[in-house]
């Protein structure tokens, strides 16, 4: 594929195989109140592309923090590591929610480093989890 827009029927598959859902922190597409992005794991400035391999549905926060990152720092080990890949990685196997659903924790030092890279954590998130929790809607069933 080209590295031209994105069509609206990519978009379309992109969001279908991501369950409508972001593939980094799991928020869903119906409660946001903007179009989620799709996103190049690697970028394309990086020589990443267009095809469907390399692009994940992605909520803006975790898009702009992400940006063309590829590897970031794991706190425990201290160690750079790459970031977790929606299409090559387990999404369960780097992240579980912790004992209140509030907050992602990683499992690995790929699924620490994507949490600190891409702000996983952040406030908004919290908030929004909190009100989708209280609706019963949170955490997601993976």
């Amino acid at each position: 594929m080209s590295r031209s827009k994105i069509s609206e029927e990519l978009r379309e598959e992109v969001e279908k195989r991501a369950e409508y859902r972001c593939e980094y922190c799991q928020t869903t597409l119906e409660i946001s109140t903007q179009r989620f992005e799709i996103e190049h794991i690697k970028a394309l400035a990086k020589g990443g592309t267009n095809h469907p391999d390399n692009l994940a549905l992605s909520c803006r926060g975790c898009n702009a923090h992400k940006h063309s990152k590829t590897k970031g720092h794991d706190e425990i080990t201290g160690k750079k590591v790459d970031l977790y890949h929606p299409r090559l990685d387990n999404w369960s196997e780097h992240f579980a929610w912790d004992q209140d659903p509030l907050y992602l924790i990683g499992l690995t030092p790929k699924g620490r480093a994507t949490i600190s890279a891409l702000k996983m954590n952040r406030t908004q998130l919290i908030s929004v989890r909190n009100l989708l929790q209280q609706l019963h809607k949170h955490p997601p069933t993976l």
